[in-house]
């Protein structure tokens, strides 16, 4: 097999490893909750641990991987991720069910920092669309199966077996990962890791986003002041450090490169808690069971795997400004549709409006991904792969931060007897539409890429 399909190989199958399991995960929340006797706040923290260190270490990781080896720090997250999934899996309480999650966050880190950073490093320009168009087919086939997956395993079996899967797909990926991939990439070996700028980072992104999710709460704001002080203090630092983890002339003259990375923000934050509120919604409000909640939450990603390989082949013809935003002018429409729901709502809106957000990200993806990649000089390749993973991280986490904030402004932690449930729920995604709004703006100022190759 040649190096490029091995490596694309490789990253496409960890990048399916992750989604599916956090798909499965939202689908089984509930009998989570039901087994443990917990409400739905603490229930959220089971995907915002997840997302909480993935998004501290991305970028860190990203930087360590440039300079340590790409492929190294590709394979440990894997062998790591599999190890986590084990204890997940034996977790006697839903505290250390949260500290698992929180570890194979730090895991898929490690993976998604690399992931886009070996494909860029052994596609050509005129053909890295495609490639990345069909890592992005992976994520979302795994977040296809991953509901249908979680729903039957949860009904039939049990949700511990869940983990279990996790577990045996992350040691087959490391052993193609070991055995499939031959190379390996460094491109700044010769220059030294940034562990101030580093810490400094990840205490910023933790303060922040934990802080955000405790709001309207005191500590809430003390966080996130907190959080702000540490960022004025992280760029302090990084434009002096002699070997910057975060290269900030990127932001400051690469508007591609900026915007790319704004509207990725912007753009998860509005879409990803939409499965962990249908799911509730669906389970509790329309008593429905599971596996059909599973199959009904897989129509987004399976459009989403459909299509992401054909956007990431127009990426590499047409200017990503307009397919990018087209992505998510409709995506922003079907979570408007979402924040219309009632306790007698129609299956079929909730489909269509699934479908309609598959779709918008599906032609925002690849291509956004592809313009941010392209707009950057090689040896930042694992820094900007690891940046926009981190934008991916950082609005995943900032969506759930959005939905424990108006749960517990509707609901506090009561469980699902509560009337104000589906008001809460419509409130949510009333928000989350007006966030995609923002991503469309971002995603309109970009400019062209056509300026930035030439």
């Amino acid at each position: 097999m040649r190096e490029e399909n091995a490596a694309l190989a490789a990253v496409a199958l960890a990048s399916f490893l992750t989604p599916l399991i956090s798909a499965a995960t939202n689908v089984a929340i509930p009998s989570i909750g039901e087994e443990f006797g917990v409400g739905a706040i603490l229930l959220s923290w089971i995907a915002t641990a997840h997302l909480l260190t993935t998004a501290a270490l991305l970028v860190p990781l990203g930087r360590a991987a440039d300079i340590w080896g790409r492929k190294k720090v590709f394979l440990w997250g894997l062998l790591i991720y599999a190890a986590s999934s084990l204890l997940a899996m034996a977790s006697p309480s839903a505290i250390a069910l949260i500290a698992a999650r929180a570890v194979q966050g730090a895991a898929s880190a490690m993976v998604f920092a690399t992931g886009v950073a070996i494909i860029s490093s052994v596609f050509p320009p005129g053909g890295r669309g495609w490639a990345l168009g069909v890592n992005a087919a992976s994520i979302y086939a795994g977040l296809s199966l991953g509901p249908l997956f979680g729903g039957v395993l949860t009904q039939w079996v049990s949700w511990r077996s869940i983990f279990a899967l996790g577990a045996v797909v992350g040691f087959a990926a490391s052993a193609v990962a070991l055995f499939g991939v031959r190379g390996e990439w460094v491109e700044a070996r010769v220059e030294a890791f940034d562990w101030v700028g580093s810490a400094l980072y990840c205490a910023t992104l933790i303060f922040t986003i934990y802080g955000f999710s405790q709001i309207p709460s005191p500590k809430g704001f003390w966080l996130c002041t907190a959080g702000f002080v540490l960022l004025v203090a992280f760029v302090a630092w990084e434009r002096r450090a002699r070997s910057p983890m975060l290269e900030l002339e990127l932001f400051r003259y690469n508007r591609m490169f900026a915007c790319s990375n704004l509207t990725a923000l912007a753009l998860y934050a509005a879409t990803f808690a939409t499965g962990f509120l249908l799911s509730l919604y669906l389970q509790w409000v329309r008593n429905l069971a599971p596996a059909l909640v599973g199959l009904i939450l897989a129509s987004r990603p399976a459009v989403q795997a459909l299509f992401s390989p054909l956007a990431g082949w127009i990426s590499d013809r047409a200017e990503p400004r307009t397919v990018v935003s087209a992505g998510v002018a409709l995506s922003a429409a079907g979570l408007w549709a979402l924040s219309t729901l009632a306790e007698d709502t129609g299956i079929g809106l909730v489909v269509a409006a699934l479908l309609a957000i598959g779709l918008g990200i599906a032609f925002f993806s690849s291509p956004n991904t592809n313009a941010a990649v392209t707009s950057v000089d090689k040896r930042f390749y694992g820094v900007a792969s690891a940046t926009l993973s981190t934008m991916r991280a950082a609005g995943q986490t900032l969506s759930m931060g959005v939905v424990m904030v108006v749960f517990s402004t509707y609901l506090g932690d009561s469980a699902k007897s509560s009337p104000l449930f589906a008001l809460a729920v419509r409130s949510s995604f009333s928000i989350l539409t007006l966030i995609c709004l923002l991503a469309l703006a971002a995603s309109l100022l970009r400019g062209r890429l056509v300026e930035v190759r030439s």
